[in-house]
């Protein structure tokens, strides 16, 4: 069962689960529509139930014979959880923990919870952080996510396997397209000719592509359970850790003319280089993907016309 599998990773995921032979029941409330689900609506593993991840009677519905959940339903990202905090504290923290006790209550075999590269908050430049690293959210929505991935793993044990999954911030190309994402988000307005005004150009973020991310939750899933029960695990490649600043650089290479304006004001304090090696060197994950290919990719799209208005609110969390 995947929570929120109409969603911009979930849309991504679900076509790759089915595709190894699985079973997979998509609990969603289709907030944004479920179109991302037609590329799926014909198989025949494939099981939509519309339902609110915080209603005990669809998560009971949902839970019905399922050996595995992953978790992705959340109120997704800092600008998203500052318009609506009591939603997100109850999708991200109340539902997750309830989901959390149905599935143990259940048998519910193996849990894979999303959370955020976020969780670390500000961090020396000079050093990657860890899994190990101490955490340091300064947002609601890390912070309902540290809550919660602590609820989760405090349970392992040998009937249960629950596992962490904090993703860089992800981007690229997906059924359910985001371009509030700042890799899309800045290829979209290059594309379009834009000027770009860019915030705090000079803090770190690692970045992740979405189909590596759909990748990296399928080999969790396919990983033996002592080495992943009860673990966390950062999500994507150490040498894809950027500043924005040098996102800007890479979109001068493609879009010459590009212009842009850097800003020192900046209400956003996250700065963060992240390590992945503890991914790669233990359950063998290789991300497919860099930024590059992912701003060569949303040039393209939105260049071709595929997405009429990349401006609409559809394509935001926000």
């Amino acid at each position: 069962m995947v929570t929120g599998g109409a969603g911009y990773v979930g849309s991504a995921l679900v076509p790759r689960l089915l595709a190894t032979g699985r079973q997979v029941r998509v609990l969603d409330w289709l907030r944004r529509s479920g179109e991302s689900m037609l590329p799926v609506w014909g198989e025949p593993g494939f099981q939509l139930l519309r339902g609110d991840v915080t209603s005990p009677e669809d998560r009971e519905r949902a839970l019905e014979g399922v050996d595995a959940v992953v978790h992705l339903a959340a109120i997704v990202g800092d600008p998203a959880c500052k318009l609506e905090p009591e939603l997100a504290r109850a999708v991200n923290l109340g539902a997750t923990c309830a989901l959390v006790d149905a599935a143990r209550a259940r048998g519910v075999r193996d849990f894979i919870f999303v959370s955020t590269c976020s969780n670390y908050g500000i961090s020396d430049p000079g050093t990657l952080a860890s899994e190990a690293s101490p955490l340091n959210p300064v947002s609601l929505y890390a912070e309902t996510k540290v809550e919660a991935e602590r609820y989760l793993l405090h349970f392992a044990d040998e009937a249960f396997f629950p596992t962490g999954l904090r993703l860089a911030t992800v981007y690229g190309v997906a059924p359910r397209m985001r371009f509030d994402l700042t890799v899309n988000e800045f290829a979209r307005d290059a594309a379009l000719g834009r000027k770009l005004e860019v915030f705090a150009e000079r803090l770190w973020r690692p970045y992740v592509h979405v189909q590596d991310v759909a990748a990296a939750i399928a080999l969790v899933l396919d990983a033996p359970p002592q080495l992943r029960s009860g673990r966390v695990f950062n999500v994507g490649l150490t040498s894809e850790n950027y500043q924005k600043k040098q996102l800007c650089d890479l979109l001068r290479e493609r879009i010459p003319e590009l212009q842009v304006a850097f800003l020192d004001t900046a209400n956003d304090p996250r700065s963060y280089r992240v390590s992945f090696d503890r991914i790669g060197a233990e359950l063998g994950f290789q991300p497919r993907y860099r930024v590059p290919d992912g701003l060569d990719e949303i040039i393209h799209l939105v260049r071709a016309g595929v997405i009429a208005d990349p401006d609409a609110a559809r394509w935001k969390n926000s």
